[in-house]
């Protein structure tokens, strides 16, 4: 199988061309100067030159909270952009196969727990994340309106916040747990003797180690890929508050100071765990714990601290 790979600088991107072993899957992943993804034209212009079974679509313009409230026209823009340009060149192109990434942000505001597949546009989004949102939910419903005919196999795959090697630790762009390992080493190689939590470090979320949904997409086959329902949530099926994933970091790091909790600081959804049985039936089966993912996550945060701290 030949499967183009968007996004594949990422982190999710990184795990699976870093996992792949073997020669049943071959992945091509050009980078953002090779192909500019928002280029609907340059997309299918790539496209129609080669051949792809399958299409891995996990890039996305991505960053943090604060990165969200600040440019929601952004996000919305460029990903609306980049996936219309991608799943409609794939189409158009005739690859039988495309698994689009999308994201729990999906999911209404202080809905149900946990979250299934059908609660999707059953309520209002998360303003804070709301522009990227309602990309990933176009995204979604335009693999699902191409697939209806069912020559195209066009599925979404919904994982939770994810985590681990290849993460961003840039403070405007990182989600949680690269936040809270980049402040922790910062905190212990400074001597400081408190880190701050936005709000009150009681909402909860829900991470997954990133190789864990990499090694699952690699054993996807054709039939599977096809056998797949449009949305499907891939969790890690358990999650904790804020504050408790800052004393399992600092506990593996070595910081021994304090917390300080700045309530006036947006804090996003308060929950939003997921539902994963259906992906059970799929063989998703997440492996690790969250001590054990936190812990090879800083050591890979260590291996580029020097650039970090510089």
């Amino acid at each position: 199988m030949r499967a183009l790979l968007t996004g594949g600088s990422g982190m999710l991107g990184s795990a699976l061309r870093r996992l792949n072993v073997g020669d049943s899957l071959e992945i091509v992943a050009p980078t953002r100067s090779e192909l500019d993804l928002t280029d609907a034209a340059a997309v299918r212009a790539y496209l129609a030159r080669d051949r792809f079974d399958l299409v891995v679509h996990a890039a996305a313009k991505v960053g943090g909270i604060s990165a969200n409230i600040a440019d929601p026209a952004g996000f919305l823009q460029e990903n609306i952009a980049l996936n219309l340009a991608v799943i409609g060149g794939a189409a158009e192109a005739g690859v039988p196969q495309l698994l689009n990434i999308g994201s729990s942000c999906m999911y209404p505001k202080d809905y149900r727990q946990p979250l299934v597949e059908i609660d999707i546009l059953k309520a209002p989004l998360e303003p804070t994340n709301e522009g990227y949102a309602l990309a990933k939910i176009v995204a979604a419903r335009h693999c699902e309106y191409l697939s209806a005919s069912g020559s195209l196999a066009y599925r979404t795959l919904i994982p939770c916040n994810l985590y681990g090697p290849g993460d961003s630790y840039a403070p405007d762009h990182s989600h949680l747990v690269a936040s809270i390992i980049a402040k922790l080493h910062s905190a212990k190689r400074t001597g400081s003797s408190v880190v701050e939590i936005w709000g009150d470090g009681t909402a909860r979320r829900e991470f997954l180690y990133v190789d864990d949904l990499a090694r699952w997409l690699l054993s996807l086959t054709d039939a599977r890929i096809r056998g797949l329902p449009p949305y499907l949530n891939v969790g890690y099926g358990a999650d904790l508050n804020v504050a408790d994933y800052y004393r399992v970091a600092a506990a593996l790091i070595g910081y021994d100071g304090e917390f300080s909790f700045d309530l006036s600081k947006p804090v996003g959804m308060r929950q939003k765990l997921m539902d994963s049985s259906l992906a059970r039936s799929f063989g998703w089966a997440p492996e690790t714990p969250v001590e054990t993912g936190i812990a090879r996550a800083y050591q890979s945060y260590l291996a580029i601290a020097g650039s970090i701290d510089a």
